[in-house]
């Protein structure tokens, strides 16, 4: 027996960054959206688990021992119930590795649910959503998908309605960011400045809830865009690039590198994709829309 889920990237259309809090972690205003690039994670009894592999684009780049994300959801579901996480996880990778999109966290959350199905623990919504809070920041969401407002670290939400589909172009850099690093420095470049507190854009959440693309483009902000393109200047070309192709709007996604931009069709989108690959600023590009569900049995 085994269970295979489907589990969304995401792009972060408003992340806005509080100061460093005596945790290390900041508090943010995070506006997720899901979309339609998916790892899967297929989850098979072992008797020497939890057990990692990994195939698909980067999965080189991908831990396979208990580090990884889908180990450690394994291990705390297991502990939780009081059995051994006598498991083998497949992941077919399909979101970029370091590039922003939670892939780690993806993978964390599709093992969850699939641990769950399989060794048929029937834990609650609200269980699994502790579990994922306790993993890391991004997981939650990944568990959830559509749209949501992320306080605290990112991992308390608030669902969010959405009004139609938003079609969107990723643009994968030639190599990743870590995500410690990028919050480091933009704790550096904040050094001796008031940063205010994170809340979330009215206008943003307005264009959301309308399905309104144009108003949508006018309201996306990331605050550690700045820092990503401080580590990784080359950034800035592959922006502009989409910019010229006529993207409605183009950021940094998440903690970078993957670029991501807002288009107003499926078309416009194609258009962006093909001229983005011309460029010579990327390594690869992918169309995907969002927003849709999140971990899915398959």
């Amino acid at each position: 027996m085994s269970v295979t889920v489907r589990v969304p990237a995401k792009v972060n259309v408003q992340l806005a960054v509080g100061a460093a809090r005596p945790d290390g972690f900041h508090d943010l205003a995070n506006v997720f959206l899901a979309v339609g690039l998916y790892d899967e994670v297929t989850a098979t009894p072992s008797p020497d688990g939890p057990r990692i592999t990994c195939d698909g684009p980067d999965a080189a780049q991908v831990p396979l021992d208990r580090t990884n994300l889908a180990a450690r959801a394994a291990l705390a579901l297991a502990e939780r119930y009081g059995r051994d996480a006598d498991v083998h996880l497949h992941i077919a990778k399909d979101i970029p590795v370091a590039g922003g999109m939670a892939g780690g966290s993806a993978d964390g959350a599709g093992a969850l649910l699939a641990c769950d199905a399989l060794w048929g623990t029937g834990a609650s919504r609200e269980e699994l959503l502790d579990i994922c809070a306790e993993l890391g920041s991004d997981v939650p969401f990944s568990l959830v998908g559509g749209a949501a407002l992320g306080t605290g670290r990112g991992e308390k939400l608030t669902e969010l309605e959405v009004g139609g589909a938003f079609h969107w172009v990723f643009a994968m850099a030639a190599r990743g960011l870590s995500t410690p690093a990028v919050f480091r420095e933009f704790d550096r470049l904040a050094e001796g400045r008031e940063i205010p507190e994170p809340v979330a854009s009215q206008p943003l959440l307005d264009a959301l809830a309308k399905g309104d693309a144009e108003a949508l483009a006018a309201a996306v902000t990331n605050d550690l865009q700045p820092a990503a393109l401080s580590l990784f200047p080359d950034l800035a070309d592959t922006l502009a690039a989409g910019r010229a192709a006529g993207a409605l709007a183009s950021l940094v996604s998440g903690s970078g590198p993957t670029t991501a931009f807002l288009a107003r069709d499926a078309e416009a989108a194609e258009a962006v994709a093909g001229a983005l690959r011309a460029s010579g600023t990327c390594r690869d590009v992918r169309t995907a829309s969002g927003p849709v569900p999140g971990v899915t049995v398959v």
